[in-house]
């Protein structure tokens, strides 16, 4: 198809219970579809949160027993994949007809079980669970809490609407990853993320500039009122501001202009319409990865296999 309609959910999860945010996300994904979008995309970690401000209890050196309580919290609201609530949600997704990109904490299923990796998993139409991309590279404090994923978990999809795939947070600043991508073919590059600084729309409009293909930027609108009432009770929480996460979403053409520019400041679903013919007008005089690539001085490694 050479078109299609895209929402972004600009939202903030219910935090620290699953259930709670599955319910909401249901009814969001409900929302998109009935205005007839396509592909519904949510931000990073929106199952159970993006812990911000949480700080587990850890400074160099020595961590506390409340901290690992909350750790024991969080791990507890994270899911497995496949499980339950990747049903839930695939229920909803065969019931509007759009592909879902979910931004999760997963907890670690094949192993020790002990690990939580931060990732996105991929819906279809059908309800079927397609895939998943576990972050490679937690930043900063992160790395307390999240496992590093590995090079098997790297997929684009090919739908009717376009190649998708997704690229989590500041893994955007890791070009070698945004190179694997555009080889891979990706044509609508989805990046759910918790940054909402004015210097991370300078990096999107970049990709979607460098990639010649349309970009999906989806972070959360959050405050301290959607947590838990004994959240709101730790010295964290009481420090922090009310408004954590002040949003951003936006969505991008392949010539790095806005077709949706950022939102600040609320919840709301960002909608646009996608010429997917503006991604071969943009090749015209820029393929990354095609014509104005150079394989006889540059190669790409990347190692995809199951660690």
């Amino acid at each position: 198809m050479s078109s299609c309609k895209v929402a972004v959910v600009q939202a903030g999860s219910i935090v620290m219970n699953k259930e709670k945010c599955i319910d909401k996300a249901i009814n969001l994904i409900q929302e998109a579809g009935d205005q007839g979008a396509n592909i519904i995309v949510f931000p990073e970690a929106y199952i159970p949160a993006y812990p911000r401000g949480m700080s587990f209890g850890a400074v160099v050196g020595s961590r506390t027993a409340e901290g690992r309580n909350e750790f024991l919290r969080y791990s507890t609201n994270a899911i497995t994949v496949p499980g339950p609530e990747t049903d839930r949600l695939g229920e909803i997704a065969k019931k509007v007809g759009a592909y879902v990109v979910m931004g999760v904490i997963e907890r670690d299923s094949e192993f020790s079980g002990g690990t939580l990796y931060c990732t996105a998993i991929f819906i279809g139409p059908d309800g079927t669970l397609l895939g998943k991309h576990r972050k490679l590279k937690p930043t900063g404090s992160e790395r307390l809490i999240w496992g590093e994923g590995d090079g098997s978990t790297l997929p684009v999809f090919d739908t009717p609407y376009g190649k998708i795939g997704a690229v989590i947070c500041w893994e955007n600043y890791m070009p070698l990853l945004r190179t694997a991508m555009y080889e891979k073919g990706i044509q609508i590059y989805i990046a759910p993320t918790a940054d909402h600084r004015d210097s991370w729309f300078a990096t999107m409009r970049h990709i979607a500039l460098e990639g010649r293909c349309f970009v999906l930027s989806c972070n959360q609108y959050s405050t301290k009122d959607m947590h838990e009432n004994d959240l709101l009770e730790s010295e964290d929480m009481q420090k922090a501001p009310f408004e954590l996460t002040r949003g951003g979403s936006c969505i991008i053409n392949p010539l790095g202009e806005f077709l949706v520019e950022p939102v600040f400041g609320k919840e709301e679903i960002l909608y646009a319409d996608l010429d997917l013919n503006d991604i071969t007008r943009g090749h015209f005089d820029f393929d990354v990865v095609g014509h104005y690539n150079r394989r006889d001085i540059f190669k790409l490694i990347v190692n995809e296999e199951r660690q």
